[in-house]
């Protein structure tokens, strides 16, 4: 199956070196799809109010660049929760309420969603098994990325051989959030101080969720690295839920981030 030539999905130099030919990845962009106006152009949200059919495309599209069918591109209906599946040959379709899917099943094509959120694609090479997360901050702070590195050890993963990176999301200087916000963190964990730091608005911070999710990623155990790609500013690559609200657009695409496991 020949994938679009128009997706240049970007690649972490992290799972790219650890993991060879033996599990290609990719974090789309908007680009490359058939989606118009606010989506353009490669908007995979089902939960959005796109043209279904156009949604569809841009999903097989995604597909074939790992050159699988739309059938065997996995996802869930992402609910901000630390809530992890685990998916096999089975695979029929079904979309359950989590954050994370695992799979040691070659040719299942895992993906998350994201439009600021943060994907994190994550990879055992040695023991061909792969994983995607969805961290917003919820995720992040209950747990998306340390449950799913349980998930791939429950499935025979070893720590010391998983990989991860976090992939385009809102970085700190986009991100401004209210006292509220702060409490909650600095209530769980004072030292999360450190990710806050003055807005220009009194009472208000700016939150580095990028640097607390890879800070997480690595006290897991695991090898890890951020791409630092804000989506936030990029307007020509990356949908953004924040910059879609200030804009007061009626609504917003999503991009994806995927990983799968190469068939012999």
């Amino acid at each position: 199956m020949m994938h679009d030539p128009a997706l240049t999905p970007i690649e972490s130099p992290l799972l790219k070196a650890s993991c060879g030919n033996t599990i290609r990845h990719g974090y789309f962009t908007r680009q490359g799809g058939v989606s118009g106006g606010l989506y353009a152009s490669l908007n995979v949200g089902l939960g959005s109010n796109d043209v279904r059919r156009d949604v569809l495309e841009n999903r097989r599209r995604v597909a074939a660049w790992f050159g699988q069918p739309l059938e065997r591109l996995a996802t869930v209906n992402q609910v901000h929760s630390p809530d992890v599946v685990t998916v096999d040959e089975t695979y029929a379709g079904e979309r359950p309420s989590a954050d994370g899917l695992v799979t040691k099943t070659p040719g299942l094509v895992l993906g998350v969603l994201a439009a600021d959120c943060g994907p994190i694609l994550f990879a055992d090479p040695k023991n061909r098994i792969v994983g995607a997360a969805h961290a917003g901050w919820k995720g992040a702070f209950y747990g998306v990325a340390e449950n799913t590195i349980e998930a791939m050890l429950a499935l025979g993963a070893e720590r010391s051989e998983i990989v991860a990176c976090l992939g385009p999301s809102i970085a700190g200087k986009s991100y401004e959030v209210g006292p509220e916000f702060v409490d909650r963190f600095l209530s769980e964990n004072p030292d999360y101080r450190r990710f806050f730091s003055p807005s220009a608005k009194p009472g208000h911070a700016m939150f580095d969720l990028p640097a607390l999710t890879t800070e997480r990623l690595l006290k897991a155990g695991i090898r890890a690295e951020n791409l630092g790609l804000d989506t936030y500013p990029d307007t020509g690559r990356f949908f953004s839920y924040r910059r879609t609200t200030h804009l007061a657009e009626p609504d917003y695409g999503r991009q994806i981030s995927a990983i799968a496991i190469t068939e012999d």
